[in-house]
């Protein structure tokens, strides 16, 4: 049997980076749960001068959480969205929607008043439907992606105040 665990385990992270590779992403962590003892924690990352911003920018590192034993990031700009009062950032890897079905108005817009729980896009990952509500009532002052993009855990998505 733990053959078989194994060539699922190893199948599951070739698939984890075919996704990496397919949607252009840097870094991918999950974690599956087998059992109380069991379990597989799995972190595909790639790191490609190509994935490096052209222009000054906040850097995608320091949107995550520091991986144990990593060093902490710098303290993040005042620019840096993620960090900013109001934001809303993506609770998973995945692809960005920012209305309910193509041809449709999005969710919200900027200007929008939204209250606590209200669906604000949705982040598609491994073909579920993911709807992401705002986590608290007011404004939508920016939305800081594009629908059908690729969004990081983590990544800032709206700043809502």
């Amino acid at each position: 049997m733990a053959d078989k665990t194994h060539d699922q385990d190893v199948a599951f992270i070739q698939a984890l980076a075919e996704l990496l590779r397919e949607n252009d992403l840097t870094e991918l962590h999950v974690k599956r749960e087998y059992g109380e003892t069991d379990s597989l924690n799995v972190r595909v990352a790639r790191h490609t001068a190509a994935a490096l911003p052209a222009a000054p920018a906040p850097a995608p590192a320091a949107l995550a959480a520091p991986l144990p034993g990593a060093a902490a990031p710098a303290a993040a700009t005042p620019e840096d969205p993620a960090q900013m009062e109001g934001a809303v950032t993506s609770p998973m890897v995945g692809t960005v929607y920012l209305q309910p079905e193509p041809g449709s108005a999005a969710f919200v817009s900027v200007g929008d008043k939204v209250a606590e729980g209200q669906t604000l896009l949705i982040v598609e990952a491994m073909k579920t439907m993911n709807q992401i509500p705002s986590p608290r009532a007011g404004t939508v002052k920016r939305i800081l992606v594009e629908d059908k993009s690729a969004v990081e855990y983590g990544a800032p998505l709206m700043i809502i105040e």
